[in-house]
């Protein structure tokens, strides 16, 4: 059985790049992980003056400069800024003094602090963060209204398990489970990290009310997934958010491999498939 969906912190609005960002350390000191989220609307007039947050972007500023449409660059800037800020707060410090850095595969992660993760997600008009000292975090935002029942995406985003339980559910209710159950991948998948890609018909998640557990793909129950905590958001009625937090637990060392984050043979499976659809 996976952690309770009540373990996780609320999902935090923040209405200004300034904050206010305690409410998001007091999630930090209660649950050990927080999410926050910001609108590019709700933004508008603080990222009109760009050049102000240079010293706070820090690397990031050369490759803000280099995106040539204002929209990327101001939804660049808008999750920069979100994603520094929330790390700042873990680890009491400005955030201009967090040094970001990226994986391989893009993932952001704090250079030189292993004790905490960070993950992004955006789309549109949305920007959310997450962040945990409890081990990995992974979070994801889509349209709620994204359109998948009836598409191809049923057969390349599902496992079987997960299409027979929706195949019993009311049919006009099919899209928005077949959404939430595509942002509790996404979510799982970043908190993996590592560049890791494998595809999503290799696992699936048993929706019972508002939990999800993580399982196999014929539905069987996975190892070890008490360490696991997953949780589903409506926000602004317009979108969804997923999050998948795994716990390392606490001691002189915590190992926050992917290796001793799976499951033995799901991890096996997983990596016998080097590319996702």
């Amino acid at each position: 059985m996976t952690g309770s969906a009540e373990q996780l912190p609320p999902l935090r609005t923040a209405l200004d790049p300034r904050g206010p960002w305690d409410p998001v350390r007091e999630d930090l000191t209660t649950s050990g992980s927080a999410l926050v989220y910001c609108t590019l609307g709700g933004w508008a007039g603080q990222l009109a003056e760009p050049s102000r947050f240079r010293p706070v972007l820090g690397r990031d500023w050369l490759r803000y400069q280099s995106l040539s449409h204002p929209r990327a660059q101001e939804r660049f800037l808008a999750s920069r800024l979100l994603l520094r800020q929330a790390a700042a707060a873990a680890i009491e410090t400005g955030p201009e003094l967090v040094d970001l850095a990226y994986q391989p595969g893009g993932r952001p992660y704090v250079r030189g602090c292993d004790q905490i993760d960070i993950s992004l997600s955006h789309t549109e008009e949305v920007v959310v963060v997450g962040v945990t000292r409890r081990g990995r975090i992974g979070v994801d935002v889509e349209l709620a209204d994204r359109r998948m029942a009836g598409t191809g995406s049923e057969r390349q985003g599902f496992t079987r398990y997960e299409l027979d339980r929706v195949d019993r559910e009311d049919c006009s209710l099919r899209n928005d489970t077949l959404v939430r159950l595509w942002t509790l991948k996404e979510a799982y998948s970043k908190a993996l990290g590592q560049g890791l890609r494998f595809r999503f018909t290799e696992f699936g998640f048993a929706l019972d009310g508002g939990e999800a557990r993580l399982v196999q793909p014929g539905g069987e129950a996975v190892r070890g997934g008490s360490a696991w905590t997953f949780g589903t958001f409506s926000l602004e009625r317009r979108y969804v958010v997923s999050v998948a937090v795994h716990d390392a637990g606490f001691g002189d060392s915590v190992d926050l491999s992917v290796g001793t984050a799976l499951d033995e043979g799901l991890l096996d499976t997983l990596l016998r498939t080097s590319q996702r659809f």
